[in-house]
């Protein structure tokens, strides 16, 4: 793989880079921070509790006789858990399996007459050990009849059909193990019709629906191998010119700003205008008055001249104070607000004040004063230079990750389970909730507010093109990990889990240890994950 990092400054960089992961590199950008936000004391997290592995089988207990209804588990929302435990069968059942969109599959499942009866009887004998009918002693033998007429017959068929569930879906499931995505199965037949199909054919039918793992294809086969990037730095994060400019800043700090009376703008002078500006059409006739390009009391450093509109600084120098220019100027396809690019503005500006620093002399004096600790400029040079340069190859690591990153994402084709699109949306948005409660101290209400299933859907929605990519990014290393069979690092692992676990305790948040570390080494990146051209 090729790897060519080019910067608008001419940065002193190599132009190929010898491996394709460096040892502090696509770790940081693929560590995943999705966790289970769960706090079952207050419960504005609570919703954001998301799918897991299952291993353990789940469905509602058949009730007491006591009971006079049982809430059904099996309507078209529920979420059933499944795992290995299976109970023997007095017949087979018959399983259909149906690919559906997202990686999604549809079981449909019969269950003959024989499971159906079996289950019955188990359903009967139970109500027989529980039931106090009077006449009868506890435990011992009532007749059907009556153990109907004191249950209820819409009691046991409820109970009935909620043992076939039970003892079935496990069966049902066996096709999928080690596919299914955790808490992602759920019966879509309404459990009323379950009781109608069994009370008129004494056999039952429902379906099943599944997220499973889904598959990665690449586009070409292999094609990570043989991947070629070029990444783009901004010359702002050249060490070199960055330490000048902080050297500049700290001593501008300590400069005094005073008023210019005799002359008009010049390049180092700071300037407080009254900006507005119109929309310019071809044929001149609708003018419109453009809000986002309008300031009142801007104050305007001069040197900070490549933060503005191109031509802008130009335009205005020379201007004195009290007096007023009129200019147009064209906003480029580059700029950062989308509904300007390319627009053609006339720009009128009035020169408010404008003042000249005064500023002290560089030299040895000044070092403790632009950095603490330093007694001579040059220490406080050289320690910037030092600061700006770990900023820069940190700039460098974070643009090679991203770079990357795309590139895989462009490479690979993924049908992405709803489920899981869910799951990392919600654990994303918890992760968001946290750092803003953290920053902001929100009360109750606000959480309350913040943690409302409609927030949540808004946010899925607003941010369904990032989550998406997040996904297609960890499904592509995910496969790489897999077809190359490489490890993640062990140390790196436990430290990562024990992070985590520590950042939920600080913000009193329950949280499920297992669920941790499985999320932790799926975004685990092993420090020998090293692919040569």
């Amino acid at each position: 793989m090729e790897l060519c990092i080019r910067s608008r400054a001419l940065l002193n960089w190599s132009q190929q880079a010898p491996q394709f992961l460096g040892k502090s590199s696509l770790s940081a950008t693929l560590k995943t921070q999705f966790l289970q936000f769960n706090n079952k004391k207050k419960n504005y997290f609570n919703f954001l509790k998301l799918p897991s592995f299952s291993r353990q089988a789940h469905c509602p207990a058949i009730p007491k006789c006591s009971r006079k209804s049982t809430a059904s588990a099996a309507s078209s929302s529920s979420y059933v858990a499944v795992g290995p435990e299976k109970d023997r069968l007095p017949a087979d059942i018959n399983v259909t399996e149906t690919v559906e969109p997202n990686s999604r599959l549809r079981l449909s499942v019969e269950v003959p007459p024989a499971v159906c009866d079996d289950c019955y009887k188990r359903v009967m004998n139970e109500f027989m050990k529980q039931a106090k009918v009077p006449g009868f002693r506890p435990g011992k033998n009532v007749p059907e009849s009556i153990l109907l007429s004191y249950v209820g017959k819409q009691n046991v068929l409820k109970a009935t059909v909620e043992s076939v569930l039970k003892r079935t879906l496990p069966h049902a499931m066996s096709s999928v193990t080690g596919r299914a995505l955790r808490d992602s199965v759920r019966i879509a037949t309404k459990f009323s019709d379950m009781e109608k199909d069994y009370s008129s054919h004494n056999s039952l039918r429902y379906d099943v629906i599944v997220d499973v793992a889904p598959e990665v294809k690449w586009i070409p086969d292999n094609g990570y191998k043989n991947l070629k990037i070029i990444v783009e730095l901004d010359s702002d994060i050249n060490a070199e010119g960055a330490s000048e400019k902080e050297l500049r800043r700290r001593q501008k700090s300590l400069g005094t700003l005073r008023i210019v009376t005799d002359r008009g703008l010049q390049i180092g002078d700071v300037v407080v205008l009254d900006i507005s500006s119109t929309k310019i059409d071809k044929d001149k006739s609708n003018v419109q008055n453009i809000p986002d390009a309008e300031s009142k009391g801007f104050h305007f450093d001069t040197e900070d001249g490549d933060k503005v509109l191109p031509g802008f600084l130009n335009s205005i120098i020379g201007i004195q104070r009290g007096e007023k220019k009129s200019f147009p100027l064209v906003f480029p396809e580059s700029w950062s607000q989308a509904s300007l690019r390319g627009v053609h503005a006339q720009f009128t500006v009035e020169c408010k004040e404008l003042f000249y620093r005064d500023m002290p002399e560089l030299d040895d004096s000044l070092a403790d004063k632009l950095l603490p600790g330093c007694t001579t400029l040059q220490q406080v040079k050289d320690s910037l230079f030092q600061k700006c340069l770990e900023v820069e190859q940190m700039a460098k690591d974070q643009a090679t990750d991203n770079a990357i990153l795309d590139q895989l994402t462009k490479m690979v084709e993924v049908d992405i389970p709803q489920s899981l699109f869910e799951e990392q949306g919600r654990q994303l948005y918890g992760a968001k909730l946290l750092e803003i409660q953290a920053n902001m101290k929100l009360n109750e209400q606000q959480l309350a507010s913040l943690s409302s299933p409609k927030a949540v859907n808004e946010y899925l929605e607003n941010q369904k093109e990032n989550i998406t990519k997040m996904i297609k990014q960890n499904l592509a290393v995910g496969d790489i990990f897999k077809r190359e069979n490489l490890q993640f690092s062990t140390e790196e692992l436990v430290k990562e889990v024990e992070n985590s676990t520590t950042e939920f305790k600080q913000h009193k948040q329950e949280y499920d240890e297992e669920r941790v570390r499985d999320q932790m080494a799926y975004g685990t990146v092993n420090d020998e994950f090293d692919l040569m051209n």
